[in-house]
């Protein structure tokens, strides 16, 4: 019987011979740049070669047409990961050394900014090598992954929980490109709710009869009375009295964020005509369940007090909410010793070369080692080791955070977390030194290396191989995954439905908001347009 080391060898080997492979493939997901819940081409191409590859694909799983779920293998383990494939609106740029958004396209279209293009691209090539290692050597088992869209706004994972996809599985392995090389400890990510408040003036003719001075009935209301507040008002009303009670939501003792995003305005309703309808989403962030219910009492209170105010009906819709972290230290432990084993990214002459051009470009001397060798830590400062341990990491997060915390952040991660033993591991994306004067790199660097093959690759293949070493270690070291489990069960009081297990948060009937008017790209008689109608030129325009 092969050992484990000469399986892993099998799988590095296959990520090696494909490196031209998995880079284009990589290309072909960033050029397409697709935004939350619109990623068409970006899951197609996924589902096309997995299908090739001999796994069994179920497409636009959880009702999200983006979403699938793809199986190889027979018997147990079954041992899952994901894939995103999201980029963010306003971050359209060229993979060159200077700014220049993508041809063709608006310079506010989408960009990938973490860019979750590698994030899936090292996550589908991890589930290759191990596929690739277990054919060759004949190991029994299963693997899965998961098309995971909308993560920009924790969409996917919450709605395939509720919904049942990630039950019956022995353990997962989640990834993303981070600033360092490191794996999650005790403290994993915390929550995430999403909420959309929509208000409505359908029949503002009681403010009509309020307000007529003329008893002419043609004239009172409509083009020549007085108009209604409606809705456009309530949601500059409720913007303004969520910022005001922001203050008083939380003490400022811990990291939680409120954030907020019009989706509709008004629409263009004739200027004496009330706006019949208007949306605003809210996103938070929080360390604990608790905190999130406190922000979302204060949210729907002055829903309703804009909407009274402005004589309009207001609805709440869910756009989603995500548990925190179930943290897994035999997971986070066989990782940690599988990213030692792989090693940190290694940049190469031509990465270098364009790095040094990006310094030029700003008006800097370029650097001969233009690279922070191990990338940042939490903090912000050079990390001083090639890769961090889980209780390295942790010790990070507590010094910038009270004692009392156990979760921070959020990515929609977490709900695999209270369904088998998973682990949270980051690999360095490439990271530049500070320039002489302290002045930070713009937006555009960080996107553009992450679309020049030379700068995000050594973070994909450290990524897809330790992906694929874990998997193995759990293919053949059954003992782990007993270990894995015995953790599990005891911090869930039981394990799935023990005292301490978290449930999903959203219903299995949940309806996911893939028909809200998110950004998108779209297709005219004008051709293909970023879906905000502005010029793709700003000679129309002068600056005020």
């Amino acid at each position: 019987m092969a050992s484990v080391g000469d399986v892993k060898e099998a799988a590095f080997k296959f990520i090696d011979q494909n490196r031209g492979w998995l880079s284009e493939f990589h290309l072909e997901i960033w050029n397409y740049a697709e935004p939350a819940f619109r990623e068409y081409r970006s899951s197609k191409a996924y589902v096309r070669l997995l299908r090739k590859e001999g796994f069994e694909v179920e497409e636009g799983t959880g009702g999200m047409p983006t979403a699938f779920m793809a199986t190889w293998g027979e018997g147990r383990p079954l041992l899952g990961t994901y894939a995103e494939y999201d980029a963010v609106p306003g971050h359209n740029q060229k993979p060159v050394p200077y700014r220049a958004p993508r041809d063709g396209l608006h310079p506010y279209a989408a960009g990938h900014t973490d860019p979750h293009s590698a994030l899936g691209v090292a996550a589908l090539f991890g589930v290759l090598a191990a596929k690739h290692a277990m054919e060759q050597y004949g190991l029994k088992g299963s693997l899965r992954i998961f098309g995971e869209p909308a993560e920009k706004v924790c969409g996917s994972k919450p709605v395939h929980a509720a919904k049942g996809y990630y039950d019956g599985a022995d353990a997962y392995i989640s990834y993303h490109p981070g600033y360092a090389n490191y794996v999650r400890g005790e403290i994993q990510g915390g929550a995430y709710w999403s909420v959309l408040f929509q208000f409505e003036c359908d029949d503002p003719v009681d403010w009509y009869k309020l307000i007529a001075v003329d008893p002419t009935p043609y004239r009172r209301g409509w083009h020549s009375g007085g108009r209604v507040p409606a809705a456009l008002d309530a949601v500059c009303l409720m913007y303004m009295m969520t910022k005001m009670t922001k203050e008083a939501m939380l003490p400022h003792t811990a990291y939680w964020t409120l954030n907020e995003f019009i989706m509709v305005g008004g629409q263009c309703t004739s200027d004496n005509l009330p706006p019949k309808i208007s949306q605003i989403q809210y996103a938070y962030r929080s360390p604990t369940l608790t905190m999130q219910e406190r922000i979302t009492r204060v949210l729907e209170n002055n829903a309703r007090a804009a909407a009274k105010a402005a004589f309009c009906e207001v609805y709440e819709r869910w756009i989603t909410k995500t548990r925190v972290g179930l943290p897994n230290l035999v997971m986070s432990e066989v990782t940690y010793e599988n990213l030692k084993l792989v090693g940190p990214p290694r940049y190469g002459e031509e990465a270098k070369k364009f790095a040094r051009e990006i310094q030029r470009n700003l008006g800097y001397e370029p650097m001969a080692e233009p690279f922070l060798e191990h990338g940042l830590t939490y903090g912000g400062g050079e990390a001083e080791k090639p890769i961090l341990s889980p209780r390295e990491m942790d010790e990070l997060i507590r010094k910038a955070h009270p004692a009392w915390i156990r979760n921070m952040g959020s990515d929609d991660y977490v709900d695999y977390t209270w369904h088998a033993p998973t682990s949270r591991f980051f690999t360095a994306r490439p990271v530049l030194k500070p320039l002489p004067d302290g002045r930070p790199y713009p937006w555009w660097v960080h996107v553009a290396m992450g679309g020049n093959p030379s700068t995000i690759d050594p973070c994909i293949i450290t990524a897809a191989k330790t992906i694929a070493a874990t998997f193995i270690d759990l293919l053949m070291k059954p003992e782990i995954l007993r270990r894995a489990w015995s953790e599990f069960n005891e911090r869930t009081g039981g394990g799935i439905g023990g005292a301490k297990w978290v449930p999903p948060l959203l219903p299995k009937d949940f309806e996911p908001p893939i028909d809200l008017r998110w950004p998108e790209y779209i297709s005219t008689p004008r051709g293909e347009e970023w879906w905000i109608p502005t010029p793709k030129s700003r000679k129309e325009f002068k600056p005020l």
